[in-house]
């Protein structure tokens, strides 16, 4: 850490050290929210550290008999942590201890929070075509007498068919069918493909929607280092199977309806399958899971919540 402290005029006021705060109030957490700070991220499977924007929060926690914090030197530190490094777990446990010895005997707590988007190039499902995707991820890592912890957060967004609508819909194209061919004894399978194939033939569709999940989790900070996002988000579609797309041509939107198709599911059908997957990853301690299904059929969304349930797990109600 380079701070200097000797750079600062000694005969300057510092009214944060010298004053006495009135009361008896201790802070919970004391900071700075909404800094702006290019860096780079240290991602599992990519070879080289990846460029981001970032938006920040920062804080320390605050004795009682102490004024304020030394805003700047969080500011300074982090600009300095990573005009040169990636974000990686170890990274973040350093620039942690680097706010509290800066604040020892004011803090006891640190927290920072780096909010960006993160592109993912994907390929079309069947043609040729590519596209990017940007994923919202969260990181955040929090340090106090307990130890050292750090999640994880992305939004994937999926595409999600109601199974109820589904079956609805077979049952009315069944009943049509029988009505369109009621006085034929037999129907030839040409004249069943001819009718199908026409507006009359399908005359019932299942309602889909744009759908999100939420994904939190808690890092294994013993053996994770370089930071499991594209391979959160990969786990998280190739669980679903219906993740929205980019550029498409009329392969791949037919590719689509049939994965949608193939994997109807209700809000609680997906956070069941999302639990299990993250069940079996070992570098996610806990997890925190909300899937949220924004309705076609209703003015209101259907929502799905569950987590790992691990004794005095860390993670939020919704």
């Amino acid at each position: 850490m380079k701070l200097d402290e000797s750079s600062l005029s000694k005969d300057m006021p510092d009214v944060a050290v010298v004053s006495v705060a009135e009361g008896d109030t201790a802070l919970d957490w004391v900071g700075m929210n909404a800094i702006h700070l290019p860096t780079q991220v240290k991602d599992s499977l990519s070879s080289a550290p990846r460029a981001v924007n970032t938006t920040i929060q920062a804080y320390v926690n605050l004795r009682t008999d102490a004024r304020g914090i030394h805003m700047s030197r969080l500011y300074l530190m982090l600009g300095e942590m990573f005009e040169e490094n990636a974000l990686s777990v170890s990274n973040l446990n350093q620039l942690l201890d680097n706010f509290l010895s800066t604040h020892e005997g004011l803090s006891t707590r640190a927290f920072v929070e780096f909010a960006f988007d993160f592109p993912i190039k994907r390929a079309a499902l069947k043609s040729e075509f590519a596209g990017w995707k940007n994923y919202p991820v969260k990181l955040q890592a929090t340090k106090n007498e307990g130890g050292f912890a750090v999640e994880l957060a992305v939004d994937v967004f999926y595409s999600s068919t109601c199974p109820a609508s589904a079956a609805l819909s077979r049952q009315l194209i069944s009943d049509t069918f029988k009505q369109r061919f009621a006085e034929q004894g037999t129907v030839t399978v040409e004249d069943a493909v001819a009718w199908l194939s026409t507006e009359q033939g399908i005359s019932a569709t299942p309602h889909s929607q744009r759908s999100v999940a939420e994904v939190r989790v808690q890092l294994d900070i013993n053996t994770v280092d370089a930071l499991p996002i594209t391979a959160l988000i990969n786990a998280v579609e190739d669980t679903l199977q219906t993740p929205v797309q980019t550029a498409v041509k009329r392969e791949d939107e037919q590719e689509f309806a049939r994965l949608n198709a193939a994997n109807l599911m209700f809000c609680e059908d997906s956070a069941r399958k999302l639990k299990k997957m993250l069940n079996a990853e070992a570098a996610y301690r806990d997890f925190w899971l909300r899937v949220n299904h924004l309705e076609s059929l209703h003015a209101h969304d259907a929502v799905a919540i569950v987590t790992k349930n691990v004794p005095g797990g860390y993670l939020p109600l919704p």
